[in-house]
């Protein structure tokens, strides 16, 4: 690596900005203004600029040549990062760049003060020899890894707009396999709780007349998993985006779901579950029941319970409504619960986001990294939850969602590490990206 390179990144990963740590706040805020003063240094203009409660780090970077014609391509990335515990398990110091055996180490290095880097040393890259062909727009948050929505919020109000959108806060599928991330699913949380009685009962003088409340939960959360064809009830199929012809070509290359499974020591939810695997991840809602509090755990107890409570979430497809399978789904709970039984229901969430695989920005962008990289990406969905990708959807702002880091980057984990090599191909793909894109059409 450059030896400019190092140091300049080494700054960026010794700032400790853990966002879930009120310790760090200020730390946040400085990985805000390190990114300002890097825009700024060769030739932009930004500002760490207060926004509700936090900052976003915003800047702009005109075009080497007629900015007032050239496209306008917004830039996203988060300067802030995981906590680095537990501290025992790392082999350096999570907040010093230390680079080995072709791997840099350092807490942020892929996730994603590395590749927000990249994203910056591409820019400066074309500005200095006088060949940016557009107008970058850098939006950047501290809060990503708390899932804060002052980006969100920000975009909802900004007038500005953009002709395109690049991320880079993903992965390759493995080493040298980049992909472009064209949706991602929302996600529901439900909180139910039940009561059932004025107090628990005895089991032997109650139990099988009286109403127990675990039972009434469970009920109500049987309502809306997946039955036996592992499909979620048809109430909360509405809506879905069904992935386009390319789309499952690029699918067909992805690891084996039986791998994907055993390789988590995973056991399959039914017999179609491996076969499946990519359809149900990435293209389908599920559900999942993440918590049950009644009774008195640990202890063998005859007891009939009459208060219980827990927690659900069903991850949305692309396509799909939040406030139309929030409320499918609540009816379904609710219907399912016997008379008697109080069962309060509260729910929020994140929409799932979806771009155009046939855009002109996904389009281009394949051009520009098989350009350098000299493979087109295949275009896959992510399983999870990502608020900014539909944010930008519904802006009309296609973007592309890629990255370098891979499976084995140890992203929030100990030990988290970049490909070395990547540094430099990320900035010259970058950069191509950036190039190409002067055949946006203008919005």
């Amino acid at each position: 690596m450059d030896e400019t390179w190092r140091n300049e990144l080494s700054e960026f990963i010794a700032i400790p900005s853990v966002s879930a740590d009120p310790a760090h706040r200020e730390d946040v805020k400085r990985a805000g203004e390190w990114v300002c003063d890097f825009i700024r240094r060769i030739g932009g203009t930004a500002e760490l600029t207060p926004f509700g409660e936090k900052e976003l780090a915003l800047g702009d970077i005109p075009a080497s040549t007629d900015p007032a014609t050239a496209p306008t391509v917004l830039v996203y990335g988060h300067f802030d990062v995981q906590p680095p515990a537990p501290l025992e398990l790392w082999e350096s110091d999570p907040f010093e760049l230390t680079i080995k055996d072709d791997w840099a180490y350092g807490r942020g290095i892929a996730d994603d003060k590395g590749q927000l880097f990249i994203l910056l040393k591409a820019a400066q890259k074309l500005v200095e020899a006088n060949e940016l062909p557009v107008n970058l727009r850098f939006a950047c948050d501290g809060e990503e890894e708390i899932g804060g929505h002052t980006i969100v919020d920000y975009l909802a109000t900004d007038d500005r707009g953009a002709d395109a959108g690049i991320i880079f806060d993903g992965g390759m599928i493995r080493m040298d396999v980049p992909a472009f991330g064209l949706a991602t699913r929302g996600l529901i949380a439900f909180d139910v709780k039940v009561k059932t009685g004025e107090r628990d009962l005895h089991s032997g003088m109650y139990g099988g007349a009286a109403l127990n409340a675990i039972h009434v939960l469970i009920r109500c959360f049987a309502a809306v998993l997946a039955g036996p064809n592992g499909l979620l009830p048809e109430p909360l199929r509405q809506g879905i985006s069904a992935p386009t012809p390319d789309e499952l070509k690029s699918w067909s290359a992805l690891p084996s779901g039986e791998d994907e499974l055993s390789s988590q020591g995973a056991q399959p939810l039914d017999p179609n579950a491996a076969e499946q695997f990519n359809i149900r991840t990435l293209a389908e809602p599920s559900a999942d029941v993440n918590g049950i509090l009644g009774g008195k755990p640990g202890l063998r107890n005859t007891t009939l319970s009459v208060q219980a409570s827990g927690e659900i979430t069903i991850r949305l497809a692309p396509g799909q409504d939040l406030q139309t399978i929030g409320a499918a789904a609540e009816k379904l709970m609710r219907a399912a619960a016997p008379p008697g039984a109080d069962v309060d229901i509260k729910w929020s969430g994140a929409p799932p986001g979806l771009m155009k695989a046939d855009s002109p920005a996904v389009q281009l962008g394949l051009v520009a990294f098989e350009r350098v990289l000299g493979v087109k990406p295949l275009l896959v969905r992510s399983g999870g939850t990502l608020p900014i990708v539909p944010a930008l959807a519904d802006r009309g702002i296609q973007t592309v969602l890629t990255g370098f880091a891979l499976p084995d980057s140890n992203v929030h984990s100990p030990n988290e590490r970049f490909l070395v090599r990547y540094f430099e191909q990320g900035v010259e793909t970058a950069a191509a990206l950036y190039t190409q894109y002067k055949d946006l059409p203008r919005a």
